[in-house]
C-alpha cells in the first residue's frame, strides 16, 4: 500500500514545495518559473486522479498561457522591482513541509481504512441511501447526446456551469479592455521593427503551431466520446496563436476588427440563444430535446472553442504592437 501511495506523496510534496518557493522566491522571475512548475505539478496530480480533461486544461492554461502572461507583465516593471527582497525561512518551511506531508499520509490511511470498515466505496458516496452520482449520470447518459460522462455533465446536465465559465472569461477580457483601453501609436511606433526571433524558435514555431491546431481539433472532436472538449481545444489554439505572435509570424490582433469581436462573444451568445430557445420551445432553461441534444452540444462546442481561443489570445498577446515595446 505504501508503494502505491508514493507517487501521490511525492506529487503532494512537490506541490507544497513549488507553492512555498513561488511565495518566497528572491526575484519575480524565479517566482514566475516556480509558478509555471506549480501548474505542471497540478496537471500531473489531475492526471493521477483520473481527470485528463482537467490535466490538459491546467497544463495549457495554468502552466502555459498564464506563465507567458506573467512574464509579459514582468517586462513592464522597472529593473529594481524584479527583486522581491523576501527570504525563505528554511527551518520553518522545512518543518511545515514535513508536518503537512505526514498529515496527508495519515489522513489518507485513516480515511481509507474507515471507509473500508464501514463498507462504503470512497470513490462514490451515496446520497441519502439512493443511487450514486456516477450511477445517475450513467442512467441518463443515453439521452444526453454524447457518450462521455464528463461532457454530458458539463454541456447538458450542468450546462449552466459551462455557460457561466464562458461569461466569466468574457468579463475578464472586458475588464482588461477597461484597464488598458489602448492608446494611439506614436509615429515612431509604426516604423520600429520588432526584435528578430531566434532561427531555432522560428523553426519550432512553424512545426509546433500546425501540430497544436491539429491536436486542438482532435480534442474538440474527441470530447463527445472521451477526454477533451472546447476549453482544452481553445487553450491549444490560443497557445499556437501566442507562439506565432511571439515569433513575429502572426500580425497583431486588432480589437477594431468586427470578426474578432464577434468571435469573442460567439460562444456565450450562442449558448444564451440555446438557453432562451429551450425555455420558449422546450421543457426549460438548457433542457435539450433528446433528438437534438447531440447536434446542439456540437454546435455549442464549436462556438465556445473559437471564443475561448480568441479570448485567451487577446488576454495574453493583446492587440497592440507588443513586440516593438
Amino acid at each position: 500500500m505504501t508503494l502505491e501511495l508514493m507517487p501521490d506523496i511525492v506529487l503532494g510534496a512537490l506541490l507544497l514545495l513549488m507553492a512555498w518557493g513561488a511565495l518566497y522566491a528572491p526575484t519575480r522571475y524565479d517566482a514566475m518559473a516556480l509558478f509555471v512548475a506549480f501548474g505542471v505539478v497540478v496537471a500531473l496530480i489531475w492526471a493521477r486522479l483520473g481527470a485528463p480533461d482537467l490535466a490538459l486544461a491546467e497544463a495549457a492554461i495554468g502552466a502555459g498561457l498564464t506563465g507567458v502572461l506573467l512574464m509579459q507583465a514582468a517586462r513592464q516593471l522597472p529593473a529594481e522591482a524584479s527583486v522581491t527582497g523576501k527570504r525563505m525561512p528554511w527551518f520553518g518551511s522545512s518543518l511545515l513541509f514535513l508536518v503537512l506531508t505526514c498529515a496527508m499520509f495519515a489522513a489518507h490511511i485513516l480515511t481509507d481504512s474507515s471507509f473500508k470498515q464501514a463498507g462504503i466505496d470512497a470513490s462514490a458516496t451515496r446520497l441519502l441511501g439512493g443511487p450514486t452520482v456516477p450511477e445517475m449520470v450513467t442512467a441518463a447518459l443515453p439521452n444526453s447526446g454524447v457518450s462521455y460522462p464528463v461532457t454530458a455533465v458539463l454541456l447538458n446536465f450542468r450546462a449552466w456551469d459551462t455557460l457561466l465559465e464562458l461569461l466569466v472569461l468574457l468579463l475578464a477580457l472586458t475588464g482588461v479592455r477597461q484597464l488598458y483601453p489602448g492608446t494611439p501609436q506614436h509615429p515612431r511606433a509604426n516604423t520600429a521593427s520588432p526584435p528578430q526571433a531566434w532561427p531555432v524558435l522560428l523553426s519550432w514555431a512553424r512545426f509546433l503551431a500546425p501540430l497544436l491546431v491539429l491536436l486542438g481539433g482532435f480534442l474538440l472532436w474527441r470530447g463527445a466520446s472521451g477526454p477533451g472538449g472546447a476549453f482544452q481545444a481553445g487553450a491549444l489554439l490560443a497557445s499556437a496563436a501566442v507562439m506565432l505572435r511571439l515569433t513575429g509570424l502572426l500580425p497583431p490582433l486588432r480589437w477594431s476588427s468586427f470578426l474578432l469581436r464577434l468571435a469573442v462573444i460567439l460562444g456565450a451568445l450562442l449558448f444564451l440563444g440555446v438557453a432562451l430557445a429551450s425555455l420558449a420551445f422546450g421543457d426549460g432553461w438548457l433542457v435539450y430535446p433528446t433528438q437534438w441534444a447531440g447536434a446542439l452540444i456540437i454546435l455549442i462546442e464549436l462556438a465556445a472553442t473559437l471564443s475561448i481561443a480568441v479570448t485567451l489570445s487577446l488576454l495574453v498577446i493583446g492587440e497592440s504592437e507588443d513586440l516593438s515595446s
